[in-house]
Order: C-alpha cells, then structure tokens, then sequence
C-alpha cells in the first residue's frame, strides 16, 4: 500500500501519536526520523514541544516523551483513534483526554512500554518502545486519508534555499539540500540530528498558519498553556523541491482531515517523503 501519510509504499500500520520533548537538554532526539508526520506546536513560555506520528515504521525506542495538551485532542481527531503516547497531563486536563477518541497509554497504563535513560536528566529521560505500547492498543485505528495529497509539484512557485519559522522562545530553521533533496532541519540555531539516524530532514514542510490562544490552563508554575487551533482555515506555505508556495489550508471539523490548495483553490501535492507541519501564529 501507498502511505496516506507519506506518499511512500508502507506497511498497513495503526497510528501512534508521541508527545516529544524538545527544549535543548532533550536533544538530540531518539528515533524522530522514523515517524511520518512531525507536529511542531507551542508550548508555555513561548518553547514547543513535537506530536510524532508514526504508522509506516516503527523504531526501536523513541523520546524523550513528555507531557501532553489541550491542543492534542483536537489535532488527534483526524486520526480515527490513534493511541497517544505522553508522560502525563495537567490534573484538569486528564479527563478530557481520557475521553477522547484515542487510546489515551501515559506510563501508568503501560509501563513496561516506557523505561529511564539513565544517562540524562529527569524530566528529559523517558523513552517508548512504540511496539509495546500498540500492544496496549491493537484497536488502534490503521493510517487512513488525511486530505494530504503527494505528487508533482503544482505549477509556480519561487526559488527558496532556506526558511526560518520562529516562536517567542524557539526557532526552527530548514534548508534546502539539493544533494539530499530534502529540507536540512536545524532547532534554535543548531542542526537537528538523532542518536539513531543521523540528520533530520523533511522531504515537505508546511508553515501552516493556526490562530493560538490562551486555553483553560496553566502549568504547576502559572503559565497559560497555549491552544492550537487546527480546525478552520487559514494561509499556509508548502516548502518542497527547493521551492516555496503560497497555501491555503481547511479543516472543517476535528474528526476531518486537513487539505491544503493553492491560492487558486487547486490540490497542492506534497514531495513524498517525510512532512513537517509547523503550527505558528505567526512567521
């Protein structure tokens, strides 16, 4: 089968949603070049944290894995019923993930899927090994249509080499490789690399354009936790083949995909491979 995900040939494999952390003591990453589909959302404090989506493969482990948001919920609606992996949730928020259309699975409903790395400092030690926790999950819904569309590039377009995405505490940087024909991934000014895999590179990414607002909560500090809202629809740009697009996204409702066009109200395909989808409000 063809992955709706990725545009690649892939297993037919249920979805996983992993909860990355991703401040500087968290990095480099375990397994981050394994997942399809790479959320980037804003956190407190103006930091973000990653939504790994995985379903074509699967590493052996994956982290470090941290706590996760309000936000989630919405974004994880057009999965069917993913499972969800994460460290935990703020008290008030918990019930709202539990009865959300996923298989909510933090340590304490499967503990022998995450273990301690005793090589770094808590709280950027916890790991997944993402095959024992789908154990937890066999109903776990199979990678289905997201609205995502891959093939050739539309017409137009420019010339990009590089593009900066940049929160109030976080910046990400991709650059295109025409060797590798991929997007070279860098965090906060430093190249993204993996213990696993090597460089981080995106054969897509999509600056999507969300509206975040404060939400209900608030973390164990008084921070007000950012909410990403992905249903609606706004103004995107398609990074792919060395080139830029201006977009247009829409999501009508949190259990729908999301589809992205050009200005002219076409499908816009994305390269197949690997897709970044980077959440801002802002450039």
């Amino acid at each position: 089968m063809v992955s709706p995900f990725t545009g690649l040939a892939a297993r037919s494999g249920p979805v996983l949603a992993v909860k990355i952390d991703n401040v500087g003591p968290a990095r480099p990453h375990t397994g981050l070049g394994a997942a399809d589909l790479v959320y980037v959302e804003q956190v407190e404090a103006g930091q973000t944290r990653i939504l790994a989506v995985l379903s074509s493969r699967l590493p052996p482990k994956l982290g470090p894995v941290r706590s996760a948001r309000a936000s989630d919920i919405e974004l994880l609606g057009q999965f069917g019923r993913p499972a969800l992996a994460y460290s935990g949730a703020q008290s008030r928020l918990n019930p709202q993930i539990m009865a959300a259309p996923l298989y909510a699975l933090p340590p304490g409903k499967a503990p022998g899927a995450y273990f301690r790395d005793g090589g770094r400092a808590a709280p950027h030690n916890l790991y997944l090994r993402p095959e024992r926790l789908l154990g937890q999950a066999p109903q776990a819904s199979a990678a289905a249509d997201i609205g995502f569309r891959f093939g050739p590039p539309p017409e137009g377009g420019r010339p990009e080499t590089g593009y900066t995405v940049r929160y109030p505490a976080a910046r990400y940087d991709f650059t295109w490789s025409s060797a590798g024909k991929k997007w070279l991934v860098a965090m906060d000014g430093v190249a993204s690399r993996t213990t696993d895999g090597g460089r981080l590179a995106a054969s897509t990414v999509v600056v999507q354009r969300v509206n975040v607002r404060d939400s209900e909560f608030r973390d164990r500090w008084g921070a007000v936790s950012p909410y990403t809202q992905t249903v609606g629809s706004g103004s995107a740009l398609v990074l792919r083949d060395g080139r830029a697009y201006d977009a247009r996204w829409r999501r009508t409702a949190a259990q729908d995909g999301t589809e992205f066009t050009t200005p002219s109200g076409a499908p816009l395909n994305f390269a197949p491979g690997q897709v970044w989808i980077v959440l801002t409000g802002g450039r």
